[in-house]
C-alpha cells in the first residue's frame, strides 16, 4: 500500500518507562507502523500498571530479562549508573541480531559499562536524545518531546553500519534530527 509507514522493528522493549521511555512509546505510536509491539520493564508495580493503563506498552514485565525476549530493538531508559547491571541481566536473553541502545547523557561510561555484557551477535548502538523536561514518570511523556531535537548515536568502533542506519531511521521517525559520532567525541562536545 503506497504511503503506508514501514515497520522497522517488530518488538521494541523499553527498559524503564519514565519520561523518555514513555515519550518514545507515544512518538512511535504517533508515527504508526514504526514498531509492531511495544513492551516495557519496570521494577515498580505502580509504573508498570500506569504504563499499561495509558497504553504505552502491551505487556509489562518486572525484569528487563523477561522484557527483551523476542525484541529486535531494546532501549535502556534508566539512569546511567544502572546500565551496566541492566546489560548483564539482559545479555543472555537478547535475540540474535537485536539492536541494543540507551538514552544516557554520557557515552564513554555507557560503552565501558554495557558492552562487556552484550553478546557478539547483537548490535550495540548507544544513543543520547537531547530532550527532556523536569517531569518524570510514565504520565509525563508526550509524542512531541523529540520533534526537531537532536539524537546523537555513538556506535563503538566496529558496529554494523546497517544497524546504526536503522536506529537513525527509527529516531528520525520519532521526530529527531540524528547525528552520529564516536562516544569519546560525544562526551568531549557535550561535557
Amino acid at each position: 500500500m503506497t504511503g503506508a509507514p514501514r515497520t522497522l522493528f517488530k518488538r521494541l522493549a523499553l527498559i524503564g518507562i519514565g519520561l523518555i521511555g514513555s515519550s518514545i512509546s507515544h512518538a512511535a505510536r504517533r508515527h504508526g507502523g514504526l514498531v509492531g509491539e511495544i513492551v516495557g520493564a519496570s521494577a515498580t508495580a505502580a509504573t508498570r500498571d500506569t504504563a499499561l493503563r495509558l497504553g504505552l506498552i502491551s505487556k509489562a514485565y518486572s525484569t528487563a530479562a523477561e522484557a527483551v525476549a523476542g525484541a529486535d530493538l531494546v532501549i535502556v531508559c534508566t539512569p546511567v549508573g544502572v546500565c551496566g547491571r541492566i546489560a548483564a541481566e539482559i545479555g543472555p536473553h537478547l535475540s540474535a541480531g537485536a539492536i541494543v541502545s540507551d538514552v544516557g547523557s554520557v557515552k564513554g561510561a555507557i560503552v565501558a559499562d554495557m558492552a562487556p555484557h552484550l553478546p557478539q551477535n547483537v548490535h550495540f548502538v548507544p544513543g543520547h536524545p537531547i530532550a527532556g523536561t523536569e517531569q518524570s514518570g510514565p504520565e509525563s511523556g508526550f509524542a512531541e518531546l523529540f520533534d526537531g531535537r537532536w539524537c546523537i548515536l555513538t556506535p563503538p568502533s566496529g558496529t554494523d553500519a546497517a544497524a546504526t542506519a536503522k536506529l537513525a531511521e527509527f529516531w528520525q521517525g520519532l521526530g529527531s534530527n540524528v547525528e552520529i559520532m564516536a562516544p569519546e567525541h560525544h562526551d568531549l562536545v557535550l561535557a
